[in-house]
């Protein structure tokens, strides 16, 4: 599977997670199949049956479908939900290959996806804001901008995207863009503390909130602030093009985005509230219920989902020309292949890759 999808799948445990993903399947895919059970009713032959699998470990970005679940919004759309665990192969491989209906992805991980020959299509988005940040120990006074990462060495995963933005960012603060790499071990912030890696890739709503909770301290750069454009972190709802052909299965596509969004906004509206379900709802996955509800509380100050913080209900939808600015970035800086592993001719198009039809069926519009 193309390499950037760890940075975003496993932030802070990624080799942990896929370890125990396995274990925690038939668990976790058996609980769900049994809370979505409730609506006896439901036809499974019009597509009323969906699947839907993560991208990783369940945590806020997920929470507004485990609050969709927890208040009965599936239930009184006629949908029987089974929320599956990532498997190793990635929610974007599985819903291509058919092991699961919808997935949670993001556009820039799609582009290097269909341009390897996948026909994928994001349905649905909650990031209207990047949380990627790039940091360094605050501990470590040598790094003061994205330039002192000259030199030092990067924990990763060998992602071309990564690479991409990494260079970009120290080019633009004055730097030659010339780092060293080394894969993370079983904790990102482990392997910083031990002095193998001299800065990594985090996610402000969650592993950001977990350094101000339990540390270490993080000293973190924002690539749009250092010559990066666009948005990376376009996070959503994927299907297969082909899955959509079938009448039945846009009708359970539209009721369940219709259903999220309720649980989106309800929970920007109730976070506190909100992260107490997420943390019932996935009782297997041990969330510590004070992350959940600072990492809410982060996601409605700082208005990642939103257009400004001051908004308690989401679009749903994608900035066409923010997700188009960060492709063409990351076609010139060479990171898509095609099928046969050669430079595609043009860059992936947004417009290709998102159909805002859902969110609009689902809003009424």
């Amino acid at each position: 599977m193309p390499e950037n999808s760890d940075f975003r799948r496993t932030p802070g445990h990624r080799l942990i997670v896929r370890a125990l993903a396995l274990a925690a399947a038939i668990c976790m895919a058996a609980t769900s199949a049994a809370c979505g059970a409730k609506g006896a009713d439901d036809k499974a032959d019009d597509g009323s049956k969906l699947s839907f699998m993560l991208d990783w470990t369940p945590n806020t970005n997920h929470v507004g479908i485990y609050v969709a679940r927890h208040l009965g919004y599936f239930d009184k759309a006629g949908l029987k939900l089974t929320i599956l665990p990532t498997a190793q192969a990635g929610a974007e491989t599985s819903v291509q290959n058919g092991v699961a209906d919808v997935g949670f992805s993001k556009l820039s991980n799609l582009a290097t996806f269909n341009s390897q020959g996948s026909d994928l299509r994001q349905v649905f988005n909650i990031g209207q804001h990047s949380v990627a940040r790039w940091c360094s120990l605050a501990s470590r006074t040598d790094i003061k901008t994205p330039k002192d990462f000259d030199g030092k060495t990067f924990v990763s995963f060998g992602s071309a995207e990564q690479t991409a933005v990494v260079k970009q960012m120290i080019r633009y603060a004055g730097g030659k863009g010339d780092f060293k790499r080394v894969t993370s071990g079983t904790n990102t912030f482990a392997t910083l503390t031990s002095g193998k890696g001299d800065f990594a890739g985090f996610y402000a709503n969650w592993e950001g909130v977990e350094s101000e909770l339990k540390g270490p301290a993080l000293h973190c750069f924002t690539q749009a602030d250092w010559g990066v454009p666009g948005n990376p972190d376009q996070l959503g709802f994927v299907v297969k093009n082909s899955w959509l052909q079938q009448a039945g299965h846009r009708r359970a596509l539209t009721a369940f985005v219709k259903a999220c969004l309720k649980g989106y906004n309800y929970a920007l509206s109730h976070p506190d509230q909100a992260a107490d379900i997420l943390v019932k709802e996935t009782k297997g996955s041990a969330i510590d219920p004070t992350l959940a509800k600072r990492s809410m509380e982060s996601i409605v100050k700082e208005g990642y989902w939103v257009d400004s913080p001051d908004q308690r209900s989401i679009t749903g939808l994608i900035n066409v020309k923010d997700a188009q600015d960060y492709l063409d970035f990351q076609f010139k800086a060479g990171t898509y292949r095609d099928a046969k592993k050669g430079d595609p001719n043009k860059a992936p198009q947004a417009t290709d890759l998102w159909t805002d039809r859902y969110v609009r069926e689902a809003a009424g519009k």
